[in-house]
């Protein structure tokens, strides 16, 4: 998962008069370091900590950068993308505002079908063309790790050829890929009310497919009236489980099916959006430590007004991430930063929240954080280092970028 080649083994790179957001969690709910430093040598960091502590070999680094007393923190991971696919739906958007249904656009062949027709239509190279933007965007805001999802293929070489696009990602960018195979996310036209035969003929089989192709880090689905059953998805779980895959679930997004309980019965990884989540669902998640990515661009374009039971998860102990959920239909969005922002004034997080949601939190919900998500030794020099006076201003402001510098394993880039 790791697209950094060019990190020098026994090199040693220091970076001094910061300002640490850690994110440990022995350390408060930042785990804040006034004049701190961070060492790494090669792609991993040595230490972590204050700057008078520093042992006096790594002060002699072969490369040391003074930052300033800037704010440094873990560079943000987002957990949940779909940013590989072919097309955009503007043109429905205008039709949405112009006062068009969704049920008349979804009959004109808008909706997910376009979207899947679009993807179709794309070669591996072409699929990574369209989203190298979209990728680029994202990790000029700080952005070191990004999930991506299949899905708009709905047919086993498609969602290959997602797979493979996002794979390729990592090679051409200095970037962490995880991918999820998400090909029950919808049902396509020809097996329209044979979700199970569809499961059965595409979803299983392309499993297996790309698990023998090594392109799947953990295996997703959409629980909800309008894509598959808690029973249907478990058919997908269980296939997972039986290759050693973990599992994640969209859940509780329109309505409350049970499918955070399923996830959690899975020990899943996570369960996202749930916004019609119950509180029995949140202790559910909690016990069996599964996180909840809540994505509020999805909800702002939809224009939703159920709201995720953010103090439920509070009281139960439910970990927390959030994601864009960039996605050409319901939240094309891809700033991290306005995550944050709209999850403060959307759904009330605060700022620690935020902050742990798209960096500790969010590398929880993809199983890496023994990896990265934090600023301490032994894991990768995933650093980003900011140009702001206190870190609430990174989810205050709007359409403001105060990145100073993005560090992936070890390496400064775009010096």
């Amino acid at each position: 998962m790791d697209g950094n080649k060019n990190a020098s083994s026994g090199r040693t790179s220091l970076w001094r008069n910061a300002r640490l957001a850690t994110l440990r969690e022995d350390m408060g709910p930042l785990g804040i370091i006034e004049k701190g430093a961070v060492a790494a040598r090669g792609d991993r960091i040595v230490y972590a900590g204050a700057e008078k502590d520093l042992p006096q070999d790594l002060g002699q680094a072969d490369e040391a950068i003074d930052c300033e007393g800037r704010w440094m923190t873990p560079a943000l991971i987002d957990c949940h993308t779909h940013i590989v696919h072919g097309g955009n739906r503007a043109r429905e958007f205008q039709l949405r505002l112009e006062g068009a249904t969704y049920e008349e656009i979804a009959r004109a062949g808008g909706g997910i079908a376009s979207t899947v027709k679009a993807t179709n239509a794309l070669s591996v190279e072409e699929l990574v063309e369209a989203a190298l933007p979209r990728l680029d965007t994202l990790l000029g805001e700080g952005v070191a790790t990004v999930e991506v999802k299949s899905g708009y293929g709905l047919n086993i070489e498609a969602e290959l050829k997602m797979l493979r696009a996002a794979r390729r990602l990592q090679e051409l960018r200095p970037v962490r890929i995880v991918t999820s195979y998400l090909a029950a996310h919808a049902t396509p036209p020809e097996y329209k009310g044979r979700n199970g035969d569809y499961i059965a003929d595409v979803v299983l089989p392309g499993l297996k497919a790309a698990h023998a192709e090594g392109l799947v880090d953990a295996v997703d689905g959409f629980c909800e009236g309008i894509a598959f059953s808690p029973s249907e998805i478990g058919r997908v779980f269980d296939a997972a489980k039986a290759l050693g895959l973990p599992v994640k679930l969209h859940a509780e997004q329109l309505s409350d099916l049970g499918g955070a309980r399923l996830a959690a019965s899975y020990g899943a990884l996570s369960a996202d959006h749930l916004e019609y989540l119950d509180a029995e669902g949140a202790a559910t998640m909690a016990k069996a430590g599964t996180v909840a990515v809540l994505l509020p661009g999805a909800f702002y374009t939809l224009r939703e007004k159920q709201l995720p039971p953010v103090q439920a998860l509070r009281d139960a102990g439910t970990r927390i991430a959030i994601a864009t959920d960039c996605n050409p239909g319901t939240s094309p969005l891809t700033s991290l930063l306005l995550t944050m922002n709209m999850s403060a004034t959307l759904f009330r997080l605060t700022v620690d929240e935020c902050l742990a949601g798209v960096t500790r939190e969010a590398a929880r919900a993809l199983g890496i954080l023994d990896k990265t998500g934090t600023i301490e030794v032994g894991k990768s020099a995933d650093l980003a280092i900011w140009n702001i006076d206190e870190p609430a201003e990174l989810i205050y402001r709007i359409g403001f970028n105060p990145l100073h510098q993005r560090i992936f394993g070890g390496e400064r880039i775009g010096q």
